[in-house]
């Protein structure tokens, strides 16, 4: 069943459209990678999937009664979120307060859930240190707990990798791969790297401007989109 269904969807900024016509859906246990090259309208499509920006023609449905504020989210890190000075805890605990009226008080359901990711995601033991402090895979396993208290079905990504070394970037898709196929969470990332999209997605969403493919990940290469990448047109 679809979670989400984009049907001729425009978005744009003072009346200028920076994407135009999508038609895609993402179904409940996806895994879909939106790729493209700077510009594109990756960015753009992440605020109306985060209700931070209206469609300028189109429908953007949210089913299943799904809405807006229960999807975990993922963003870039700046260099000041990679300094914040709280513990552990204290970081994921703050993924429940989208769903709250009073931001900082959270209730014994809350704190359950905010060990009970910290565990899946094998952060248990650093509970109480300095997030500060920690290397940046640890930092993007805090992040990715934070972003679960959130949501009990649907994780958005943005360059999840960005900034990681080899091994903590093979973790962290490893990790999502996990709570996709284990866990039954719905994934759309945003990402630069068709290689690994072509590894773990089941579906893609390939923009610039327009949309230039959706559908399944194992016909992408056969795709007008995927010949470009692979004839080097087209570095997403």
């Amino acid at each position: 069943m679809a979670l989400i269904e984009a049907k001729n969807v425009c978005l744009g900024y003072d009346g200028h459209d920076v994407v135009t016509n999508l038609n895609f859906h993402v179904d409940r246990g996806d895994y879909l990678c939106v790729v493209g090259e700077n510009g594109s309208g990756k960015s753009t499509l992440i605020k109306a999937l985060l209700g931070l920006k209206k469609c300028s023609s189109g429908h953007l449905h949210f089913l299943e009664g799904l809405k807006q504020n229960q999807i975990g989210y993922l963003p870039q890190q700046t260099a000041a979120q990679k300094d914040f000075p709280a513990s552990v805890y204290e970081v994921v605990l703050t993924g429940n307060a989208g769903k709250k009226k009073f931001f900082g008080f959270y209730s014994k359901n809350d704190k359950r859930k905010a060990l009970d990711n910290m565990s899946i995601l094998g952060i248990s033991e650093l509970k109480n240190k300095c997030y500060r402090n920690l290397s940046g895979g640890q930092q993007q396993r805090v992040l990715l707990a934070r972003a679960l208290c959130a949501t009990e079905s649907l994780l958005l990504l943005d360059e999840p990798v960005t900034g990681l070394d080899p091994v903590a970037t093979e973790d962290m898709y490893d990790l999502l791969y996990h709570l996709n196929r284990d866990h039954g969470i719905t994934i759309i990332m945003v990402s630069h790297d068709i290689r690994a999209a072509l590894r773990y997605s089941t579906r893609m969403l390939h923009l610039r401007g327009s949309q230039l493919y959706f559908g399944k990940t194992c016909d992408y290469l056969s795709s007008e989109a995927g010949r470009i990448f692979m004839g080097g047109e087209d570095n997403a």
